[in-house]
């Protein structure tokens, strides 16, 4: 089966306005990500950002618009948005 490239990001939280990510954002959204890596939902993955949007690379072979790979995505930024309400970042959760 081909390998897909997925690509997500969102805005869960700034830090210093819409200038940065909160390295433990970034940290949070890594850990889920690990975590479907080695339950083989993707295959590998890089977690970066511009300005305040953190974004998602992922590879896997589920296909285009695969649900398991956006719930992966979703817990991830879900994972992120809580550490952003928790450090009070600005627009956390928005």
């Amino acid at each position: 089966m081909k390998v897909t490239i997925s690509v997500i990001k969102a805005d869960v939280g700034g830090w210093v306005g819409h200038s940065s990510t909160h390295p433990k954002l970034l940290e949070a959204a890594d850990s889920v990500l690990r975590e479907g890596r080695d339950k083989g939902v993707i295959i590998d993955y890089a977690v970066m950002r511009v300005g305040d949007d953190i974004n998602l690379i992922m590879t896997h072979r589920k296909g285009r618009d695969s649900e398991e790979v956006h719930r992966l995505a979703w817990e991830a930024l879900r994972r992120a948005t809580e550490e952003a309400k928790g450090l009070k970042l600005y627009g956390a959760g928005q």
